[in-house]
């Protein structure tokens, strides 16, 4: 059993990803490899910028459309720690005459609770002497995964759980004020979720990205160029499926990701955005 587009397309088993490296980045990234000796649109976020079972995800959309090098430096599983750990991959986003960062959850970087892995954020390492204190009743050695560590904590105490996730939206909007500093120039922000963005508060665990809302995405308005709000339509959502290449071992995963259609509507969205960016008037 094959996703769809894998019986339309004539092939089977798993999706060609081409990975690739970008300078002396250790990450791999979607490819073919771009070159970037000449203009190109960087394109950060996790795995909806990536693509995971889609065989033409938003950026490789644009390419066509805009006919500009369009580079995925989308990475599965990422935060903005990835980005910021990373000296050598900054250099390259930099060159980039537009920068597209889709949000990421305020769960997946470090901050005075614990410790994630550098590149792989959903990846938890450590509890801080801070949240052991506040959380003195659990053994955090148990954990591997920053989600399921969360879940616990809630399921324990929301009012104590309420304090560990004002301590990660601090910390998100402080260390995306510092990516935005580094990257520089032309950049769009971009939601891209099955839902809208939150107006209040949510302490959710359901759904990404995790624990951002409309007044935190507001407080970096003035550091972009643009704010672009994608949340999947309902036909798009209905769709499910369809289009994705996947096999039957991956299937609860494709069924978590947005399709092709979804896909579809985020680059009708950047398009108008990016044209004037680029001088494609």
């Amino acid at each position: 059993m094959v996703g769809t587009m894998s019986l339309h397309g004539g092939g089977h088993g798993a999706l060609e990803y081409y990975p690739c490296r970008y300078g002396n980045s250790r990450i791999l990234f979607r490819g073919p490899r771009r070159q970037l000796d000449r203009d190109y649109i960087a394109f950060l976020g996790g795995a909806e910028t990536y693509g995971r079972f889609i065989e033409a995800p938003f950026p490789a959309l644009l390419e066509r459309r805009l006919s500009i090098s369009c580079v995925n430096f989308g990475v599965m599983n990422s935060g903005v720690d990835l980005y910021l750990n990373d000296p050598s991959l900054v250099d390259a986003i930099m060159g980039a005459v537009v920068k597209v960062v889709q949000l990421s959850g305020a769960h997946s970087l470090s901050n005075r609770f614990y410790a994630v892995h550098p590149r792989r954020n959903d990846r938890f390492l450590r509890a801080s002497d801070k949240l052991e204190s506040l959380y003195p009743e659990v053994d955090f050695t148990e954990f591997h995964f920053v989600r399921h560590m969360l879940s616990r904590l809630r399921e324990i105490s929301d009012d104590r759980f309420e304090q560990v996730v004002h301590e990660l939206r601090f910390a998100w909007i402080a260390r995306m004020k510092n990516l935005l500093t580094q990257i520089r120039g032309n950049v769009v922000l971009l939601w891209f979720a099955d839902h809208p963005i939150h107006e209040q508060m949510d302490l959710d665990l359901v759904g990404d990205p995790l624990f951002l809302n409309r007044e935190m995405v507001e407080t970096l308005r003035p550091r972009v160029t643009a704010f672009v709000e994608v949340a999947a339509s309902e036909s798009a959502l209905i769709e499910g499926t369809k289009g994705m290449v996947f096999s039957e071992f991956e299937a609860s995963a494709a069924m978590e990701m947005m399709g092709p259609y979804a896909h579809g509507e985020a680059s009708d969205a950047l398009e108008d955005i990016l044209r004037p960016l680029i001088g494609r008037d």
